[in-house]
């Protein structure tokens, strides 16, 4: 880990090298000018400080190597509600025999609740080497404490070189518990997975609101630890005949305790929204004005879909935040999306690329959103709306 030696012999003017730090990390003792522990290595008083004042010293100290060799398989945490698993699994199951088949490694599910041996048997459809198992009624109800414990036991016992978890509200909370507890590194919202040869896993998330792509490796620490949305992944496919087998694994009693008490569970109403629509219309900075959404919502309607929109509508107020399609929004995976003056940034394409047909308009014939379109159409959303309305609305002859 690097560091900042100061070098007080080289200081004229003590004040005014502590009036440079925006964070009041640099002060004045007996012993001279002093860094404490407010300091955020912004390095201002290296660059803008006198000539060698502050210098920035490396650790040479050589990073503790991990043994690769020794962890071996792609595993993937079963996300599940009672009896019903949730369908992010499938997709991370996916993902992980595609990544596991680039090394000729196994693959594992490990499913923690209370009777869960149906669904495992079930699972083994999926193409998987194993399904671990932490059955125990203390499991009924999701508790941060020993769902954390069974991860890292099973971590410790199987020692997978890789750990997919789908970023729901159960796997937000335990994934960072598990990566505390193991030492290691998690990337959370990845869009891009893949394996290198060494085990590396090649983790790519947007970085900055969607400025720029982020590309994460765990070299020297494992096992790597990702999160990765709904509909972003392509799912497994269920096989006729059951492959792989079921191992049953076990935490000590003291391990089940927990400071949690879940005194009820009270089941949601799931409305209809544009995460599970099969066509949606999305709007941008393109349309003038909010009463003009009148007319793409119709558009969104007469094809039996959902409006959905940028980014900037909803801090503008024109939508809540269950409309917005993007990474600080919902990831979309319809059969149909028709993007209506909207650039293409990459925060806003993160969130829909997968969709099985992109329609674009813009009137920009260079606008980012054409890159991932497979159809683009050119023109004045004002002008091929209202066509395309009209169109549908026309009765078609016998």
């Amino acid at each position: 880990m690097a560091k900042l030696v100061v070098h007080n012999e080289k200081i004229e003017n003590a004040q005014a090298l502590v009036g440079l730090c925006p964070f009041g990390a640099i002060e004045l003792s007996d012993e001279g000018v002093k860094i404490n522990d407010l300091c955020r290595m912004c390095m201002t008083c290296v660059r803008r400080g006198p000539a060698g004042a502050v210098e920035l010293v490396e650790d040479k100290a050589p990073k503790p190597r991990v043994d690769k060799n020794a962890w071996r398989g792609v595993a993937v945490y079963v996300a599940h509600v009672r009896d019903e698993v949730h369908p992010i699994t499938y997709e991370l199951i996916g993902k992980a025999l595609e990544l596991a088949a680039k090394i000729k490694q196994p693959t594992y599910a490990v499913l923690v609740g209370n009777k869960v041996g149906q669904m495992a048997e079930e699972l083994l459809h999926y193409g998987l080497d194993a399904v671990v198992t932490y059955d125990d009624p203390s499991f009924e109800d999701f508790s941060d404490e020993s769902y954390t414990n069974a991860l890292v036991d099973f971590v410790k016992k199987y020692h997978p070189c890789a750990i997919l978890t789908g970023a729901t509200t159960v796997g937000r909370q335990l994934a960072p518990r598990v990566a505390a507890a193991m030492h290691t590194g998690l990337t959370a919202d990845c869009t891009i997975l893949d394996m290198d040869e060494n085990t590396d896993l090649q983790q790519v998330r947007p970085a900055f609101g969607g400025n720029i792509m982020a590309h994460i490796i765990t070299p020297n620490n494992r096992p790597q630890m990702a999160t990765v949305r709904y509909r972003v992944m392509d799912a497994a496919k269920r096989h006729n005949e059951a492959t792989g087998k079921v191992f049953a694994e076990h935490l000590a009693p003291e391990q089940l305790v927990t400071r949690e008490h879940v005194l009820s569970v009270v089941k949601r109403t799931v409305e209809q929204g544009i995460d599970t629509a099969d066509v949606i219309v999305s709007v941008g900075r393109g349309v003038k004005k909010r009463d003009d959404l009148a007319q793409f919502n119709h558009l969104a309607k007469l094809l039996g879909g959902q409006l959905a929109c940028t980014r900037p509508l909803v801090e503008a107020g024109w939508f809540d935040a269950s409309h917005q399609v993007g990474l600080s929004g919902r990831t979309v995976r319809p059969k149909l999306i028709i993007n209506c003056g909207i650039s293409g940034s990459i925060q806003y394409v993160s969130g829909m690329n997968h969709a099985d047909c992109i329609i674009s308009i813009n009137s920009d014939p260079d606008a980012a959103i054409f890159d991932v379109s497979h159809y683009a159409v050119v023109g004045d959303i004002y002008d091929v709306v209202p066509r395309l309305v009209g169109t549908l609305e026309t009765p078609k002859e016998a």
